[in-house]
């Protein structure tokens, strides 16, 4: 397999509202592929964790995704894991769903904690307009269904970072 760039993140966010300089981070899935230099195959690793917004978590959010405000109590915040993720991600082509809601959320929260983050972004969503036209919709649910993928769990993070590994494999 040769990646287009020295390693690929593929990640997802889940979040208590939509709007990145007021709503924070609940879960952070990231599945990151790096190149093995010799060609073979690339390496594939998993992580995640849940975040503690420091905010309650609002009904409808909890309702879609299960997490609840006990669900992150504990957990540790963003700011405490700010370094792990901005290492993670690190040399790595940024790759998401609707790419611009992950890579704002994420862009804020590091800049919060004193990290910059400008990585190259490549957009799942535009990707599979460009790739299927007709397609009638590209939602990532859409996209499970037309492909069969199977990630695991569908709105929680690591399993829809899966999701979008599986369709860039699937291509």
């Amino acid at each position: 397999m040769n990646l287009f760039a020295p390693a690929l993140a593929f990640v997802d966010l889940e979040t208590t509202g939509t709007r990145a300089a007021d709503d924070r981070v609940t879960e952070i899935g990231i599945v990151r592929v790096d190149a093995d230099a010799g060609g073979g195959m690339p390496h594939v690793s998993e992580w995640s964790s849940l975040v503690d917004p420091g905010v309650p978590i609002p009904a409808a959010i909890q309702a879609l995704t299960g997490i609840t405000d006990a669900t992150v109590r504990g957990a540790p915040t963003f700011s405490s894991l700010a370094r792990e993720v901005a290492e993670r991600l690190d040399e790595c082509l940024f790759v998401a769903h609707n790419a611009r809601f992950d890579f704002g959320f994420l862009k804020h929260e590091l800049a919060r904690a004193g990290f910059p983050f400008s990585p190259r972004v490549l957009c799942t969503v535009r990707l599979s307009r460009r790739l299927d036209p007709e397609a009638p919709s590209h939602g990532l649910d859409a996209l499970i269904a037309r492909h069969g993928l199977d990630p695991g769990s569908r709105h929680r993070a690591l399993g829809d970072a899966r999701a979008l590994w599986l369709f860039v494999r699937k291509l």
